[in-house]
């Protein structure tokens, strides 16, 4: 199998973190390849809790009030975990950027040095009023009711124009899935999506 390079793309809340749990373990068990996994969410909330640095105080704040960290940030993260672990035969799973249209640049140009070709996305298709119940049972500490609300617009301003891009992209196949399924229904269609199955 060739290596996929796959991008999640949803709202929050639409499962993107579990599903990539759940791919992984069928791209680990089904050619033994390494799978590197990039959430850069996960990394930024990592980086809010040591609270030990001028910038981890930074990033916490900003996850507390639901704005997007800033792009040469994103940038440093999910670049310093490829140069660390990617290599020419490994899966790559990508959520949490690129989140704006002026992030596409770095990650193309990383894909290219990487020699990544064929580009999967995945496309949580989840209605706001489905996210927004999910983020607020969950009753993570940065879940205000605030902070949900400019999450959500931000994907609407500002990652959607992304998945629009990659519409057009002559690289890139977009794959529409319907996150309002179960969470194995989910997978499923993702597995087919990808021709995993």
């Amino acid at each position: 199998m060739t290596p996929k390079t796959i991008i999640f793309i949803g709202p929050q809340g639409s499962g993107k973190g579990t599903q990539i749990e759940k791919l992984k373990e069928v791209l680990e068990a089904g050619d033994r390849r390494r799978v590197v996994d990039i959430q850069t969410g996960r990394r930024f909330r990592a980086l809010a809790a040591a609270r030990e640095t001028f910038a981890e105080d930074k990033v916490a704040a900003t996850l507390d009030s639901g704005q997007l960290q800033p792009d040469f940030l994103v940038s440093v993260l999910w670049g310093q975990a490829m140069v660390n672990q990617l290599d020419d035969k490994s899966h790559l799973l990508i959520d949490g950027f690129p989140r704006t249209v002026g992030q596409i640049p770095d990650l193309e140009d990383a894909f290219t040095f990487f020699e990544r070709g064929r580009i999967d996305v995945i496309n949580l298709e989840t209605p706001e009023e489905v996210v927004r119940e999910r983020m607020e049972s969950r009753a993570r500490e940065d879940d205000t009711q605030e902070s949900i609300e400019e999450r959500l617009r931000w994907y609407r301003e500002d990652t959607l124009p992304v998945l629009k891009y990659y519409e057009g992209h002559g690289n890139a196949t977009v794959h529409n899935v319907d996150g309002t399924d179960t969470i194995d229904g989910v997978h499923a269609q993702i597995v087919a999506a990808l021709d995993l199955g």
